[in-house]
């Protein structure tokens, strides 16, 4: 699975993460293309609730940037952001005359590669 490639290239993945893939997306498009520090800046004061696990598989994109491959965190941007869906959890929600309403709880991945810029 190495690729070796003129830019070094960090990822980090987070597994079924409770929410739906259109709500990260929209966080994800924000801070894709963006440095760290500037990415960081933008989910810390952002108003959504997707934003913690998303900060939360940045920063191990970048600490594994940092240990494995030795870049500096000041120089990384991200390369690339993507979620894509998840396993529902199907749920019933009782409702009149003895229905049962079927709700899904949705979970997304959430993957992120972060480059260092002086390549």
């Amino acid at each position: 699975m190495a690729n070796p490639s003129p830019s070094s290239e960090a990822r980090a993945h987070g597994r079924y993460i409770r929410g739906s893939v259109s709500k990260v997306r929209r966080v994800l498009d924000q801070i894709r293309g963006r440095s760290y520090r500037e990415a960081l800046i933008l989910l810390e004061f952002m108003p959504y609730r997707s934003t913690g696990p998303i900060t939360k598989v940045l920063r191990s994109a970048v600490a594994n940037a940092e240990h494995n491959l030795g870049l500096d965190p000041a120089s990384l941007v991200i390369s690339t952001a993507i979620a894509d869906m998840g396993p529902s959890l199907k749920r019933f929600r009782p409702r009149a005359q003895g229905r049962a309403y079927a709700i899904k709880k949705q979970t997304c991945h959430i993957s992120i590669a972060v480059a260092s810029t002086s390549a």
